[in-house]
């Protein structure tokens, strides 16, 4: 198992990201797109009491729609929501939605959404709108994703550091020459949990990480000077697992299921009734998942959808350690790099 060429979500085909933000004069807020291409199917898995959240009940397996859009990931608690119309607009304009009528126009965008609590970061009344989502969109790259404090990250909080945007993916290899899938998370972290050890400093989830790929040269190995979290207790953390296979709605939601042990390897707590944590699954349908032999020796394809829901929740682990990781600082929250500035020296 490796990482693909970028280690980010955009690594399984077709996948763009775009971000669009804004920090300083009163705000640190923004907003973070998904686009897939046309013909994925999504589904949704939802933990936690205090979900803000769009057009989930659509992505239920009985339920009629089958593929999705767009994703947008946004701050500004439910006020953010409304950055999904400016997704919706960006689609619309595409003529990029499900048909409903006989002109090419005739479509309604579907764009599942969900947001993190940040208003403390930004002045009241400083919230993404309708405008954030569609800078996102065109802003959308199917390369390198920026992490760290942009997009939906830009106001995020992991316990008592800076939390962020965060991207990996993984080539899942199958035995016996029957094929590969690639697996992309991208995950942004905003908790009252930590995403690290405060007794040594090494994030929760720093095992599941390939040599180097989180640009520090070592781990710490002391405590950090931080002080308790403060004001409305915070624990939302939202994201997008994708992969370049065909599945079934049902399928999309065992993979969404997944990516969620993946948080709660990386942050502790995790789903509490204060939080809303929320990931959406994409299957892009590029490749057919493969049949290979299952534990109760039947050749199908519920042995590989296992192992592919197993690199899942690797990857959103490891997404949510880069987010933390690549964070930057804000007066009165620091970040990583701040409290252990030692472990980026590679000298």
């Amino acid at each position: 198992m490796t990482t693909e060429r970028s280690n980010s979500i955009t690594d399984v085909g077709g996948i763009r990201v775009g971000h669009h933000d804004r920090i300083g004069d009163g705000w640190s807020s923004g907003t973070t797109v998904v686009l897939p291409p046309e013909g994925t199917v999504g589904a949704v898995d939802q933990r936690g009491g205090a979900p803000g959240t769009r057009e989930t009940d659509l992505l239920e397996p009985e339920n009629l729609v089958q593929t999705v859009d767009a994703v947008c990931l946004s701050g500004g608690s439910a006020f953010g929501l409304a950055a999904a119309d400016g997704v919706m607009r960006w689609l619309d304009e595409r003529h990029r939605g499900i048909p409903v009528g006989p002109r090419p126009e005739h479509v309604v965008p579907i764009v599942p959404a969900a947001v993190i609590f940040d208003l403390p970061r930004s002045e009241w009344g400083n919230r993404p709108d309708g405008t954030f989502g569609y800078a996102a969109c065109e802003a959308a790259t199917d390369g390198p994703v920026r992490q760290g404090s942009v997009g939906a990250g830009a106001g995020a909080q992991a316990g008592s550091l800076k939390g962020g945007v965060g991207t990996a993916s993984e080539v899942v290899a199958h035995p016996d020459g029957f094929g590969e899938v690639v697996v992309g998370a991208l995950a942004v972290v905003n908790a009252s949990g930590e995403a690290v050890r405060r007794s040594s400093g090494v994030p929760y989830a720093a095992e599941n990480g390939r040599d180097g790929e989180f640009g520090v040269s070592r781990w710490p190995d002391r405590p950090g000077e931080l002080s308790s979290p403060e004001g409305t207790p915070l624990n939302t953390t939202i994201g997008v697992v994708a992969v370049d296979a065909a599945l079934s709605k049902a399928q999309c939601r065992r993979l969404a299921v997944a990516a969620q042990d993946g948080i709660a390897w990386a942050v502790r707590p995790a789903h509490t009734m204060f939080d809303g944590d929320t990931v959406f699954a994409l299957a892009t349908g590029e490749k057919a998942l493969p049949r290979v032999e299952g534990p109760v020796g039947e050749a199908g394809t519920a042995a590989a959808l296992d192992r592919v829901c197993a690199a899942a929740a690797r990857v959103f682990a490891r997404a949510m350690v880069h987010g933390v990781v690549a964070a930057t600082g804000v007066p009165g929250l620091p970040a990583y790099r701040d409290v252990w500035p030692e472990v980026f020296d590679r000298g």
